[in-house]
């Protein structure tokens, strides 16, 4: 017998993700970024080539996160699933996001899993699996959304 998976709202960080997310769509970077602890990482695995693959402490990622409001605008969240790990410090997160892709106002609609490993309630790294193809898509090609992620053309 299978288990149907968790909504996940016993999980311990279940609340601190979803008020992250609030804020997101709430257009709150650094509400978002909070949940980082100051030596937190942030992986992109599936980063299409000239996307960074690798954010290394807080500040890294208030800055990969500037101007966030301004290239995806997100109107909501909804997520899938929390899943506990035989590691209590690791939380597997299932969620999506829908909005619009700022530059070309096309719909931004993606489905994430987060593998997000926790120190004293802080996210201590951040494994972030989204498809690349579903953003190229949004933004008008790979080149474009590498491009409205630059850090040094915004």
């Amino acid at each position: 017998m299978t288990d149907a998976p968790r909504t996940g709202d016993d999980h311990p960080f279940a609340a601190t993700f979803r008020r992250a997310l609030e804020r997101l769509v709430n257009k709150d970077t650094a509400g978002w970024v909070s949940m980082f602890a100051e030596d937190g990482a942030m992986e992109f695995p599936y980063a299409p080539p000239g996307y960074p693959e690798r954010l290394d402490g807080r500040a890294a990622i208030a800055e990969y996160m500037r101007g966030y409001p301004d290239i995806v605008d997100l109107t909501s969240f909804h997520i899938e699933a929390f899943h506990r790990t035989v590691n209590p410090d690791v939380a597997l997160v299932e969620f999506s996001v829908s909005g619009r892709a700022v530059p070309t106002n096309r719909p931004y609609t993606m489905r994430y899993v987060g593998v997000i490993r926790l120190r004293g309630g802080e996210v201590v790294h951040y494994r972030d699996y989204w498809n690349p193809l579903v953003a190229a898509a949004a933004f008008g090609g790979a080149d474009a959304t590498v491009a409205a992620f630059n850090q040094e053309a915004r």
